[in-house]
């Protein structure tokens, strides 16, 4: 859908707690975090737009947004907690 939130905890609400607790003690995790959320942004806002880029450039960020949160989702998974 055109506009929809993809952070970690709008997909993953199971996961708040934890999330949250990564956020607060893991400097690198809250760093990728914030990164993922702002690209996040990015893609919905130029949806919005009406995608003012080309379609190649849309699939690249939303290929990235996807690695990103792939690579993030792993390590709430994975982490002790």
């Amino acid at each position: 859908m055109l506009g929809e939130k993809h952070s970690l905890l709008n997909d993953f609400p199971e996961l708040e707690d934890r999330i949250n607790q990564l956020v607060e003690s893991d400097a690198t995790f809250a760093t990728d975090n914030k990164k993922y959320n702002a690209l996040d942004k990015e893609i919905r806002t130029l949806e919005l737009q009406g995608a003012p880029i080309g379609d190649d450039a849309m699939h690249q960020l939303k290929h990235e947004r996807s690695v990103m949160k792939d690579s993030l989702y792993q390590r709430v998974t994975q982490s002790d907690g």
